[in-house]
């Protein structure tokens, strides 16, 4: 079977996350290398958060869809350095959260909140409203905070910056 890279790639875009399907592998940035050693395909990963229960089905998920495409010799790397950040998110991945009514990353990781910072304006997936407000920093997974609006009144999950 002769391939590239790309290849690879485009295959990889089938995989979602298992707990935003909306979003693939990809769109999340955590695929960090794909590459070919002699006839092994190796593919390294690096988890949102580094306990990130959700690495494990990735992993596999990854494994399933290489070998649904003909790819038997290969392996999946973990590394956690660099650690993972909201900027490799894609542009289309924000796009797809927001759509799907997760607020995307408001600025980069580069950014970080300090201890007398003002307050994160986020706004509203639903109506765009900049008027929210906190209402717990874990929201329904670890990498997400949750919000309420406060004019349209929905509560709405964010992408925490990290």
């Amino acid at each position: 079977m002769t391939t590239n890279s790309q290849h690879i790639y485009d295959i990889l875009k089938g995989v979602p996350d298992p707990e935003i399907p909306v979003l693939n592998v990809l769109d999340l940035g955590i695929v960090r290398h794909v590459e070919f050693n002699d006839e092994k395909l190796e593919v390294t990963i690096t988890p949102t958060y580094s306990g990130c229960p959700a690495m494990n089905v990735i992993e596999q998920s990854i494994r399933e869809k290489l070998i649904s495409e003909g790819f038997q010799n290969l392996e999946i790397k973990t590394i956690l350095s660099p650690a993972w950040t909201t900027d490799w998110l894609t542009e289309e991945g924000k796009q797809k959260l927001l759509k799907y009514g997760i607020a995307p990353p408001v600025k980069s990781s580069s950014s970080k909140s300090t201890l007398f910072a003002d307050d994160r304006v986020v706004p509203c997936p639903q109506c765009a409203s900049e008027n929210t407000s906190l209402v717990s920093e874990f929201g329904s997974t670890p990498c997400k905070s949750l919000y309420k609006c406060k004019d349209c009144l929905e509560p709405f999950d964010y992408f925490k910056c990290h």
